[in-house]
């Protein structure tokens, strides 16, 4: 087949537009056209009233050589990329031990998808419950203030991304293809199919229930096996090789050969990890706050008169910008048309998150505006930083009243540096509530400084980010593991055999698809691992 890339057409063009490019493009007549599919659809929104649709078109025509030749100096033209999966392995049918996988986020999922495809019917650890009795105990965090350490937002079925936006692009190198895999079986569990073509695809939260719980069943058909609410309290280990674990009920799993995808919230396990021995080592991550804006704003100011337009849905935005205190403020994790959510793991803890359903219909755009920080600001033990998250949680938790209510400020008043004292036009979302306050002493001094700075800076570029009446929520520490466990070109740990951290707790990704990309890269290590030493 043979692919065109950039295929530019108006927003509304008519259904046959799409034929009459390609004939064109190619300079064949219609007869030679044997078929077409889309690959993927994005928009430019450069000009905001003359926004077009992007195509990536796989074509299927009489004399494609003939056509790759006559056009071989257009870089928009050429073979389609073969992105099928290939298992690299398959387990035998007598092989007597069986990989462990501790997690069941993305990266946790699809190991354990992988390694059940190959045929090594892993035993899939963990320590929440099954997701919709987790959904249940989440709920209760937000609707009646009662939490659970164990079943919340960051733990349980399907990981932290279950409660989320759902994003599924990525930045990353994939140069085999693992993203289309993901998209694929995410599609088979009961995602929408138009994930495999739109350039900035999601699920959102509700339907996130719905595939992670296919994604359970199918991987049980396998042989695999998935145990919840069983916390992992130690990784057993004799001269630098795991020999399995020991749970919270006391029960041992014998295995040489773990998969470690337990998220960047597994603050327990970290410590677990650290006083056994497992070599980690600080790594920079983010703070700061939760911004809420009508959406109807950021509609207007990306697409302008089109705002509404159901191809372009909810509008999205992506911000930087460099301090004069040598800090960078950037937008992380915006959710179009979503929810701020209360996003804990730890009791008397204040953490907040966002999250959107599928079809991003909430009054309120979202985003973490948050603060880079490194080592360097809170130097020391390699675990450094989770207490430097914690103090901050800790914080927001006091500021917020000790309800679990989120404490927040206008944008208005924050650029004052005075107290909020009624919320206007915009009403937050987050759940059990928001507390007016100052959030002047809910960040470290830079922290602050940088993003009073940094608002009116963003205004430039989105008239009305600043707008007074947008609300701030406190405190958003979760955007990536404050730690990496660092490992071999192998996929292990660099000096405990056997043991293979992976995704974003690991330090190795940063989201649901990155995560689910490193599951998949980490089952293929393990698996070829484990063949070699029959």
């Amino acid at each position: 087949m043979l692919r065109i890339t950039e295929l530019k057409l108006p927003l509304n063009h008519p259904e046959g537009a799409i034929k009459s490019a390609i004939l064109a493009r190619l300079g064949i007549n219609e007869a030679d056209l044997i078929g077409y599919k889309i690959f993927r659809r994005a928009h430019d929104a450069r000009k905001r009233n003359d926004i077009h649709l992007i195509y990536t078109i796989d074509i299927k025509t009489k004399n494609e050589e003939s056509i790759l030749l006559r056009l071989k100096d257009d870089p928009k033209i050429s073979l389609t990329s073969d992105t099928t999966y290939r298992l690299v392995t398959q387990a035998p049918k007598n092989l007597s031990s069986r990989p462990i996988v501790i997690g069941t986020g993305p990266c946790g999922l699809f190991a354990g998808l992988i390694l059940a495809q190959m045929g090594f019917r892993p035993i899939i650890l963990e320590r929440g419950k099954e997701v919709r009795e987790r959904t249940k105990d989440t709920f209760g965090l937000w609707r009646k203030r009662i939490f659970n350490p164990e079943s919340n937002v960051q733990f349980g079925e399907g990981g932290a991304g279950t409660f989320s936006d759902g994003k599924l692009y990525t930045q990353i190198k994939d140069p085999n293809h693992y993203g289309r895999k993901v998209l694929t079986e995410f599609v088979k569990a009961g995602a929408p199919p138009e994930i495999l073509t739109v350039s900035k695809p999601h699920i959102g939260t509700y339907r996130l229930v719905t595939v992670v719980e296919q994604m359970r069943a199918t991987i049980e058909s396998m042989g695999g096996e998935i145990r919840f609410q069983s916390r992992v309290d130690k990784i057993d280990i004799e001269n630098n090789q795991v020999q399995g674990v020991t749970l919270a009920n006391g029960e041992n799993i014998a295995s040489n050969h773990i998969v470690l995808a337990v998220g960047h919230s597994a603050r327990d396990t970290f410590k677990i990890l650290y006083e056994s021995g497992v070599y980690i080592e600080a790594k920079p991550f983010s703070i700061g706050f939760r911004i809420e804006h009508p959406q109807s704003l950021i509609d207007k100011c990306r697409f302008g008169n089109i705002a509404g337009n159901p191809i372009l849905g909810a509008a999205d935005y992506k911000l930087v910008h460099h301090c004069k205190n040598g800090r960078s403020v950037y937008s992380f994790c915006m959710c179009p048309g979503g929810t701020v959510v209360a996003a804990t793991s730890e009791a008397e803890h204040v953490v907040t998150n966002g999250m959107s359903q599928y079809s991003r219909n909430e009054r309120n755009a979202n985003s973490g505006i948050v603060v880079g920080i490194t080592p360097d600001d809170y130097t020391g033990h390699p675990l450094a930083g989770i207490d430097y998250q914690r103090r901050l949680e800790a914080n927001a938790y006091i500021l917020g009243g000790k309800t679990y209510a989120a404490p927040g400020q206008l944008v208005g008043d924050f650029l004052a540096n005075k107290p909020s004292i009624a919320f206007g036009k915009v009403i937050p979302s987050y759940l059990p509530e928001v507390h007016l306050c100052n959030l002047d002493s809910a960040l470290p001094d830079y922290a602050i400084e940088a993003i009073r700075e940094a608002l009116p800076a963003f205004d430039k570029k989105i008239p009305g980010f600043a707008m007074p009446e947008a609300v701030l929520t406190g405190v958003e520490t979760r955007t990536s593991s404050p730690i990496r466990i660092k490992r071999n070109p192998h996929y292990q740990s660099i000096n405990t055999k056997g043991l293979f951290p992976a995704g974003e707790g690991a330090g190795y990704a940063g989201g649901i698809l990155s995560a689910a990309v490193d599951g998949i890269k980490v089952a293929e290590a393990l698996a070829l691992d484990m063949l070699s030493k029959k």
